[in-house]
């Protein structure tokens, strides 16, 4: 392969990258704190401090504290490519000349769906108990120590429930369901990934009442949006989220409610004309309102919509190696391929800076 040819390729993925970055939804709900290179099957780092408290003073000399570091692991594990050819007397016959450049908004619009939909599938790394959805809190509980062990009287878990939210009457934090195994017996955990599985919240004793968060979802038309939208930036607001830069994902047939929802002034300024083509409605409430096809469900299960900010998924990505064959064996021509790398991770001191509504129409 002549240098000419390298040179070409490399022209080709840079401007294809280029395009995914400008019109995928990922690039502007994510965020690329890692450290470390990208390469394949590599594990890069998400570095973060631990939270310094604050005391009394009370004239007495201080104790310092250490700074604590906080390491989560980000593998990238996803691997995607293009592979085409162009034959010499085809591309002669064509009104459509320099095909390989032509075919560069395609191939960003295929890559771009591949990774919006990827990154909008992380909708089980919503913090527990941020959850809207229709709870559920049928019959009631006993929780074991040590094993998290969930044995139901009069309840009817379902598999669908592992990962969801968890809180019973007496507990302090919100878990969530690690494992199903019939109607009346779940196990849950605490609500971290980067740490041994494990459950904290003691015993739980008999006949206590309980929360399952968002079990199934909850119908909302155009006179409810409006309040779920708030119920949203109030679960941001709780949890201490900044209020700046942040958005909101619906499917498209809940985000066209928008436009119709009571007490809700549609206005796309100028400033926001870049985000139309990822999919920007409007600002509401403080969130930058998108429409994604790529959001995880039905109208009939159910839609995983997400809200936060880019603090709370990181997402890295690299072009590993692009080419091009000048000659094609046997024939005239050239062929091009590439190979995209991209994984993303959301760090367990991050899960709060998103929510989810789990909805219908």
């Amino acid at each position: 392969m002549s240098a000419y040819a390298t040179k070409l390729a490399e022209a080709f993925s840079a401007k294809l990258l280029q395009q995914v970055y400008d019109k995928s939804l990922a690039g502007f709900i994510t965020n690329e704190d890692y450290s470390g290179d990208v390469q394949q099957g590599s594990k890069v780092n998400i570095p973060a401090l631990g939270k310094l408290a604050q005391k009394t003073y009370s004239g007495a000399d201080l104790t310092a504290d250490d700074l604590t570091e906080i390491v989560a692991l980000l593998t990238v594990d996803q691997f995607k490519s293009f592979y085409f050819k162009v034959k010499t007397l085809n591309e002669y016959k064509s009104f459509i000349k320099s095909p390989k450049s032509k075919t560069i908004s395609q191939r960003a619009n295929e890559r771009r769906k591949d990774v919006d939909e990827f990154v909008l599938g992380f909708y089980g790394d919503v913090a527990a108990g941020q959850r809207i959805g229709t709870n559920y809190v049928t019959g009631t509980v006993t929780v074991t120590t040590g094993t998290g062990a969930v044995t139901g009287s009069g309840t009817t878990f379902t598999a669908a429930m592992v990962g969801r939210g968890f809180k019973a009457t007496g507990h302090t934090a919100w878990y969530r369901v690690k494992s199903y195994a019939s109607a009346t017996s779940i196990v849950i955990e605490d609500d971290l990934d980067d740490v041994a599985t494990a459950y904290t919240g003691g015993t739980i004793a008999g006949g206590t009442t309980y929360v399952i968060e968002a079990a199934t979802p909850v119908a909302v038309t155009k006179s409810t949006i409006m309040n779920k939208l708030l119920a949203l930036k109030t679960m941001l607001d709780d949890a201490e989220v900044p209020a700046e830069g942040r958005w909101v994902t619906f499917p498209a047939i809940i985000a066209n409610l928008v436009p119709e929802g009571d007490n809700i002034a549609i206005a796309v300024p100028e400033v926001y004309a870049e985000l139309v083509k990822r999919g920007f409605i409007s600002r509401v409430v403080g969130f930058d309102v998108f429409s994604s096809t790529r959001l995880t469900g039905n109208n009939t299960d159910g839609y995983h919509c997400l809200a936060g900010t880019t603090d709370w998924q990181t997402f890295a990505d690299k072009m590993l190696e692009t080419g091009i064959e000048e000659d094609l064996t046997g024939n005239f021509g050239s062929a091009y391929k590439d190979l995209y790398i991209y994984g993303a991770k959301v760090a367990d001191e991050r899960r709060k800076f998103a929510t989810e509504l789990f909805a219908t129409v």
